[in-house]
């Protein structure tokens, strides 16, 4: 059984980090409690800091707290693997809710069927607000690029893992010398690195977590903008990456916004592209609506998905045009 060291920058997020240690404590293996872990929390000079959380869970956690100037989440978690003891370390975003059987399940793969590298998927929880949900249905449903993420064989090519729910072993880490960029796809960059030395790496398919993500519309919108800068920033370093479905977002954000400009060119083609824009609205709406057994999540998941596409599709612009200029 392999020792775990669970590695989770934060920064101004201590209720959060309270949920994720609760949920860890909670660990299960059969019918035993899994403590064969350690948690390492680094602070990236937060203002609002979760040391008095992290202190409320020393008898129930195996947990380290450090705070540190700010760096970034990359740099944060390479600060994390220095210190940590296990022989595989595993990292989770300080937004998360781990399920109770998690480690039994990774613990069990990695004795199946080793990887070197693994990423799991994410999910929502059933406490989530409903906006919540909307926007973990965009970015997890075919009707977005989301849908591409936690799948063994997709659109994009090679499966790489996200740092939201990514495990490495410690040779992994003396061999690559962990992230060589703190943002803009660090993890995307990290796990091409891993692939390129002959690494195992895979997807653990049972092994998700419960993510967060943004608790509103307009950070979703932010965080959007900047993985579709992240997408072009990592083409920079390796334009093979760069697929045709991840200009899809750009697309779809042209196409919207030369709606109103079709009307006065071509009324035919303008009734044509709403036609086909509505049906893309009630396909989200019933499919969300099914999968989260909510017409209001539904409508939601509209919201989500045109914030999603667009917020990516003008960081991808920004940041391939204009060079990331403003």
């Amino acid at each position: 059984m392999s020792r775990y060291s669970v590695i989770t920058p934060v920064y101004n997020r201590p209720e959060e980090v309270r949920e994720l240690l609760e949920s860890l404590s909670k660990q299960t293996v059969a019918t035993a409690a899994f403590k064969n872990f350690e948690v390492i929390i680094i602070e990236d000079g937060s203002t609002l800091k979760c040391d008095e959380v992290c202190a409320s869970f020393q008898e129930k956690l195996d947990l380290k707290y450090f705070f540190k100037p700010n760096s970034g989440q990359g740099f944060s978690r390479n600060y994390g693997f220095e210190r940590a003891r296990g022989d595989y370390f595993v990292q989770l975003d300080s937004d998360a809710i781990i399920p109770e059987n998690y480690f039994e399940i990774v613990d069990n793969s990695l004795k199946n069927n080793w990887l070197d590298a693994y990423g799991g998927p994410d999910a929502a929880h059933s406490s989530f607000t409903d906006i919540q949900k909307a926007i973990n249905y965009s970015m997890t449903s075919v009707f977005t690029t989301g849908g591409i993420r936690g799948k063994k064989n997709n659109a994009g090519g090679q499966f790489y893992p996200r740092s939201f729910n990514f495990g490495i072993s410690r040779k992994v880490w003396e061999e690559t010398g962990g992230y060589n960029m703190t943002r803009m796809a660090e993890d995307i960059e990290f796990s091409i690195r891993i692939l390129s030395k002959g690494f195992k790496v895979g997807l653990i398919e049972e092994a998700f977590i419960y993510h967060k993500r943004r608790t509103n519309f307009g950070q979703f919108f932010k965080q959007l903008h900047f993985f579709g800068r992240g997408r072009i920033n990592l083409s920079r370093m390796f334009p093979s990456e760069l697929k045709l479905v991840h200009y899809f977002p750009m697309l779809f954000t042209l196409g919207v916004l030369a709606i109103p400009i079709i009307f006065f060119i071509d009324k035919i083609l303008f009734f044509i592209a709403v036609f086909l824009l509505l049906i893309y609205i009630i396909m989200v709406v019933i499919d969300s609506a099914i999968h989260n057994k909510s017409l209001k999540i539904g409508f939601l998941s509209v919201i989500a998905c045109f914030i999603q596409l667009i917020g990516y599709g003008f960081g991808f612009m920004q940041e391939k045009f204009l060079g990331g200029r403003k």
